[in-house]
């Protein structure tokens, strides 16, 4: 037992993000356990997302062709019967809304201890150590799990995707759905309220904090991002004060991102907020204090007054 199964997440004919960086996440335990690393694919257009999937590292996609989009059962029958047969040491589930929806039954169903939330993993002397954040992203956990076969949920952001260029073979799973035990049917999908744009999908993420100071001080920002084509983004007391909406929050209580660059304007760098963004490949940040902690996970800092800067950032793109 030594290979790992991952399972890839689609959502409205798309393959997210989040599974290419679960490619990368089961290599790296495959090559751990020294076995393959399978992927599945459930629903969907389950061809075409299997060429999708077919990237370095993988050396196996399994497809299901059964329903559009997620369904609690379908997925946790069909998870239940590949694990089955491929016998993984590891299953590896995104640690997203569906993730966490069907990974405790598939847990229960193949009587596997499961972990969730998960930021990094290796093995040490055979046992899977598995790395969590407790008390809001303040510390780190180690869980050791010794009792391998297990699940895990990877958290989005925390590795890098996989890239292109693979050749794994492509499996039509022998995996039979029993109709009679699907409680549930998918008739549409529907965004949530102020859903006009998804940060997490977002390239490049222009954020920003209390140091704006006033709601009409946004328009600076929003004329910074249409001149750079980056998102506009913001940590909670933006939210709160009701300048952005909450599909706009990143952190803790919002959502996680991994752009390729992350602009931080007048935040300061709360642990919450941090625990969100960084993922980021370059974190640039502005603020007015040099002992922000924003600082200390930038990779690029400007200490100077944001009503200086972006103003200079704005004439210099244009």
């Amino acid at each position: 037992m030594s290979d790992v199964l991952a399972v890839a997440e689609h959502r409205q004919g798309a393959v997210r993000d989040v599974s290419y960086q679960l490619l990368t996440a089961g290599r790296e335990l495959a090559d751990a356990f020294g076995g393959d690393l399978h992927v599945a694919v459930v629903g969907g257009d389950a061809d075409a997302f299997a060429a999708d999937l077919d990237r370095e590292g993988v050396d196996v996609v399994h497809t299901v062709a059964y329903g559009d989009e997620f369904n609690h059962d379908v997925y946790t029958q069909a998870v239940e019967q590949l694990a089955a047969d491929v016998d993984p040491a590891v299953l590896v589930l995104p640690n997203s809304v569906n993730g966490l929806d069907y990974a405790p039954a598939v847990a229960r169903g193949l009587d596997r201890p499961l972990v969730t939330n998960v930021v990094d993993a290796a093995v040490e002397d055979g046992a899977l150590i598995a790395t969590r954040e407790r008390y809001g992203s303040k510390v780190e956990v180690d869980v050791a799990v010794d009792d391998v076969p297990c699940v895990l949920t990877v958290r989005e952001g925390e590795w890098a995707s996989a890239g292109a260029g693979g050749s794994a073979e492509i499996r039509a799973a022998d995996v039979t759905i029993d109709e009679g035990a699907v409680g549930s049917t998918v008739v549409g999908f529907e965004e949530v309220a102020g859903g006009d744009v998804d940060i997490a999908e977002a390239d490049f993420l222009v954020s920003i904090g209390r140091g704006i100071e006033e709601e009409e001080n946004l328009a600076l920002i929003e004329e910074l991002c249409e001149v750079t084509g980056a998102t506009l983004s913001s940590s909670r007391p933006i939210v709160d004060k009701g300048w952005l909406p909450p599909n706009r929050q990143v952190g803790q209580s919002g959502k996680t991102v991994a752009p390729d660059v992350y602009l931080a304007i007048g935040i300061s760098g709360a642990v919450q907020h941090v625990a969100g963004m960084k993922g980021a490949d370059t974190i640039i940040a502005i603020n007015t204090d040099p002992d922000a902690p924003i600082f200390d996970v930038a990779d690029y800092g400007v200490v100077g007054d944001l009503f200086d800067v972006v103003p200079a950032l704005v004439e210099a793109f244009e």
